[in-house]
């Protein structure tokens, strides 16, 4: 269990929030892309089924947040902050809102350093 890599931002928070009233429980899968984020994925709580190679990458306000455990090396001196940006969403993900879906970002907070 890698919990507490991801972080989310209070637009973001809202959208989960609007999400659960108006169809329950949901959680996200964090795919896998360049420049150490990649693809939120949300879907209803019981859409999505995990394998044997995701594991949970953290909870943004008790909401589930999975990943493949191939991406933690990329993300390990990360933090990923799950946002809103305007356009649809992609592929299968639910929308963050009226043209909306989610992002993610991420910010380096453990920086390699090389003494020599």
């Amino acid at each position: 269990m890698a919990e507490g890599l991801i972080k989310a931002t209070e637009e973001a928070l809202r959208s989960i929030h609007r999400i659960q009233r108006e169809i329950g429980p949901i959680m996200f899968y964090q795919t896998g892309g360049c420049c150490e984020s990649g693809l939120p994925i949300c879907f209803r709580l019981d859409e999505f089924i995990l394998g044997n190679k995701d594991i949970l990458l953290g909870r943004v306000d008790n909401t589930p947040v999975y990943t493949d455990i191939r991406q933690l090396e990329k993300w390990a001196r990360s933090e990923l902050i799950l946002d809103v940006a305007e356009g649809k969403p992609e592929q299968f993900s639910i929308a963050a809102g009226n043209n909306m879906h989610f992002v993610t970002k991420s910010r380096l907070v453990k920086p390699d350093i090389d003494i020599g």
